[in-house]
C-alpha cells in the first residue's frame, strides 16, 4: 500500500474529528496503472474522472485527490457510515481499482491514531472470539514522531491490553492499517475488492455485437476492464419475432452500464435480411452467412460512431459457428479487428463470470433470439470463404449492410 501527497492539498490542513473515528473517507488502491511509467499521470486523470462520474448519483460532490499509488476520496462532514458504505460499493464497480478501503481520516498525532484504532475494532465480532490481530503502519511523512514499527507497537499494545486479542504478525484474522500522510493519518481494516484492469476510455472505443445470451455481456465487461469504452449493437428478428430480445438486451446493457456509464444500445431489425439468406438455398452455410452480414453491418455502424474494433462473445469450438475455419471465414468479412476476449474460456468459466458481474440471471430469461430463424438441421463447420462470397454477391451484401445500418434505432438508458 503505497501513497504519496496530493499536489493540491493544503499544507497542515486541520482534520475535524467529531468522534474518535474522525471523518469517513475512502482509500482507493490502484493496480496496473502504477506500472504505466511516463503515461501514468494520463491514466490517473482518466481514472479520477471516471470515479467522479460514477459518484454523480449521490447528492454531494466528493473531494477526489490523487496520491502516489492511491486515490483518496474525502466525503462531506456529517456523512453517515451507511452512505460511506454505499459510496464504497459504487466505486468498486469502476475499472482500474484493485481495493476500496473504507477509511477514517484522523488528526496527525499518536494519541488520535490510537484512539481511532481502538474505536475501529470496538464491537467487531473478532473481539468476541478473541481472534488474532496485527497492526500494519506506513509512514510516508518522516516528520511524524513515531516510526512505523513504533506506531505498530503503540497501537497494537493498546488493542492487546484493552481487548486481550493475541498478536499474529504472519497470518492475522484482523489487521488494522495505518497510513501516515502529509496532512493526516488514515486508519482502516478490511476492504472491498475492485475490478482491476485499466480505466475505461484509455484503450479507445469498440462496438459489441450484443445477443441476449450469456457470452457477449461477459465479453463486453472484459473489454471494459481493459480500458475500452463500448457501445452495443443488437440484431432483432423483427418483424418475425417480438420485441422480447430488445428488452433483454436493454436490461443487459443497464446491468453493464455501472462499469462505464453513458452506454448506448443500437438495435437492427434483422428479420427480413435473415429471410433473404434463408431463401438463398445454402442451408448449411446460412448461419455463417448471417454472421458475416452482421459483422458487415456492425462495421458500417462502427465507422459512423467512430469505433475502432468489433467485439464478439465467441469461444473456440463452443458451437459450430465458432470452429477455427468458421471464425477465419467471419474475420474475412470485415476490415476492422474483431476482438474475442472469451476465445479460450469454456462455458463454465463464462457462466461464473456472468454470475459475478450480475448478467447471468438476465441472460437466462427466455426470449425469441433472431438466430433461431436460421437454425439448419446440420450447420457447416468448415465454411469456405468463396462459397460465402457467392451468397453475398447474390444478396448484394455490401449495400444490404448499409441499408441495415441506416435502419438502426438507438435505445437510451433511463437515468
Amino acid at each position: 500500500m503505497s501513497a504519496g501527497t496530493s499536489a493540491g492539498a493544503p499544507q497542515g490542513a486541520p482534520v475535524s474529528t467529531g468522534s474518535a473515528l474522525g471523518e469517513p473517507c475512502l482509500l482507493l488502491k490502484l493496480g496496473e496503472v502504477v506500472l504505466k511509467g511516463r503515461n501514468r499521470e494520463i491514466f490517473e486523470r482518466r481514472l479520477q474522472a471516471n470515479i467522479r462520474a460514477a459518484l454523480r448519483e449521490f447528492d454531494f460532490t466528493p473531494d477526489v485527490r490523487q496520491r502516489h499509488g492511491v486515490i483518496a476520496v474525502f466525503l462531506p462532514a456529517g456523512t453517515t457510515v451507511e452512505t460511506a458504505d454505499k459510496v464504497a460499493r459504487r466505486v468498486a464497480d469502476v475499472p482500474g481499482l484493485v481495493w476500496i478501503h473504507r477509511a477514517w481520516r484522523v488528526a496527525k498525532t499518536p494519541e488520535a491514531v490510537t484512539k481511532a484504532a481502538l474505536a475501529l475494532v470496538e464491537g467487531r465480532e473478532e473481539i468476541q472470539r478473541k481472534a488474532t490481530f496485527a497492526v500494519r503502519s506506513r509512514r510516508r511523512d518522516k516528520r511524524f514522531p513515531l516510526r512505523s514499527n513504533e506506531l505498530d507497537r503503540l497501537v497494537g499494545g493498546e488493542i492487546n491490553d484493552i481487548y486481550g486479542l493475541p498478536v499474529d504478525l504472519r497470518d492475522p484474522e484482523l489487521t488494522v492499517f495505518i497510513e501516515v500522510d502529509r496532512d493526516e493519518v488514515f486508519v482502516f481494516t478490511d476492504g472491498i475488492p475492485g475490478q482491476g484492469g485499466l480505466p475505461v476510455g484509455m484503450s479507445g472505443r469498440a462496438l459489441v455485437l450484443m445477443s441476449g445470451g450469456i457470452d457477449s455481456p461477459v465479453a463486453a465487461y472484459r473489454m471494459m476492464r481493459r480500458g475500452m469504452r463500448v457501445d452495443f449493437l443488437h440484431f432483432s428478428g423483427i418483424p418475425f419475432t417480438t420485441s422480447e430480445s430488445i428488452y433483454k438486451a436493454y436490461a443487459l446493457v443497464r446491468a453493464l452500464d455501472r462499469f462505464q456509464g453513458r452506454s448506448r444500445l443500437w438495435v437492427v431489425p434483422f428479420g427480413k435480411a435473415q429471410q433473404s439468406i434463408k431463401a438463398s438455398g445454402q442451408d448449411r452455410l446460412a448461419v455463417i452467412a448471417q454472421r458475416r452480414l452482421m459483422l458487415k453491418t456492425a462495421e458500417e455502424v462502427a465507422h459512423r460512431i467512430h469505433a475502432g474494433a468489433l467485439i464478439t462473445g465467441d469461444s473456440l469450438g463452443q458451437v459450430s459457428s465458432q470452429t477455427l475455419q468458421n471464425i477465419t471465414a467471419q474475420d474475412n468479412a470485415v476490415d476492422l479487428p474483431i476482438l474475442r476476449p472469451l476465445i479460450g474460456m469454456d462455458k463454465t468459466e463464462i457462466m461464473a463470470e456472468a454470475r459475478r458481474i450480475g448478467t447471468l440471471e438476465i441472460s437466462e430469461l427466455p426470449d425469441e433470439d433472431c438466430c433461431t430463424l436460421l437454425a439448419p438441421r446440420r450447420a457447416e463447420t468448415r465454411a469456405k470463404i468463396e462459397d460465402l462470397k457467392q451468397i453475398e454477391r447474390r444478396l448484394d451484401a455490401e449495400d444490404l449492410a448499409v441499408q441495415l445500418a441506416d435502419s438502426i434505432q438507438e435505445y437510451k438508458l433511463q437515468e
